[in-house]
């Protein structure tokens, strides 16, 4: 499975951003796939933003949450990362993730392919 991040990009805090992730493959059924979305600061640790399990479960960290909205598209296996009300501290690469058969989990551990992640850079 292949991922590919885009929709990044230097925003002004309050502002909004879309991030999209584009699956392929060549076995490769889309729906059965559970799908995360993290991020690393410099000098920080990836850490959980969002997630989205293969039945369709949401999942949130605390700090996006009710202002960050995960999706899918299973007609262009695509899988989005809404993200509104932008702060300052939500600047980061961000990374999307994918596991078969998951469950939505918020460890890194979970996820078995990643895409090359995409930049988020909020200006205060």
């Amino acid at each position: 499975v292949q991922l590919q991040a885009s929709g990044g990009g230097l925003v002004q805090a309050g502002g909004s951003l879309r991030l999209s992730c584009a699956a392929s493959g060549r076995t490769f059924t889309f729906s059965n796939y559970a799908w995360g979305w993290f991020r690393q600061a410099p000098g920080k640790e990836r850490e959980f933003v969002a997630a989205l399990s293969w039945n369709g479960d949401l999942y949130y960290a605390d700090s996006v949450k009710g202002r960050f909205t995960i999706s899918r598209d299973n007609t262009k296996n695509t899988v989005y990362l809404q993200m509104n009300a932008l702060k300052a501290e939500d600047t980061a690469l961000y990374y999307c993730a994918s596991e078969l058969g998951g469950y939505g989990s918020t460890s890194i551990r979970s996820y078995d392919y990643w895409g090359q992640g995409t930049q988020v850079t909020v200006s205060s």
